[in-house]
């Protein structure tokens, strides 16, 4: 039997540091809303912190890195950075407070359907749909991140389609993700019953 490789690897140092980065990210935005500098050193910090995402769970899976740390912090590192950036950018007054709910409400609540899922024995991965909505996410965050008065005006609308991509795709996988787990929660459910049976 294989031992179970330990919490004080790469993939989780990568976590830590983008949880770290979430403050750090935040303290930037705020510091200079209606200064370019400032706007350019949070995005460049909120990319760095993505990237850092990325590349964790791509060296834990092709290492056999995975570690109960990282299943637990890693998704928990993810929401906080997109999380910290929307309600930031809502407080700036520069996303619609609507956008921000829906769009959290659906993450942490299927963050929440997915923790459910496991004492079925069933961890819901995402799926390409789900993976869509997060690359979406991803670069309009960092286009509204850089303020869109500093940007021209193709990026600016660009920005705006991008974000009205990234709630629609964020509502029609959460949708779906819900179907999925419903049925998952059926089949454990039945099989329960055919059991005992």
């Amino acid at each position: 039997m294989a031992a179970k490789p330990s919490n004080w690897n790469v993939p989780n140092i990568l976590t830590v540091i983008r949880i770290i980065l979430v403050p750090v990210y935040v303290v930037l935005l705020f510091m200079g809303p209606e200064v370019f500098s400032w706007r350019l050193a949070a995005t460049i910090v909120f990319l760095v912190a993505m990237l850092t995402d990325l590349a964790d769970g791509f060296i834990a899976r092709k290492y056999n890195l995975i570690t109960d740390f990282g299943k637990l912090w890693d998704p928990i590192a993810d929401k906080a950075l997109t999380g910290a950036a929307f309600i930031c950018l809502s407080i700036l007054g520069e996303l619609p407070w609507a956008f921000t709910i829906i769009i959290l409400l659906r993450e942490w609540g299927i963050t929440w359907v997915r923790e459910r899922l496991k004492k079925y024995g069933t961890v819901m991965a995402a799926n390409k749909g789900g993976k869509a909505k997060t690359v979406t996410q991803t670069v309009a965050l960092i286009l509204f991140n850089l303020n869109l008065d500093f940007l021209p005006g193709p990026l600016q609308v660009l920005a705006w389609v991008l974000m009205w991509a990234a709630l629609i795709l964020t509502v029609v996988t959460g949708f779906d993700y819900l179907r999925h787990a419903w049925r998952i929660r059926r089949d454990a459910l039945k099989g329960t019953d055919e059991s005992v049976a």
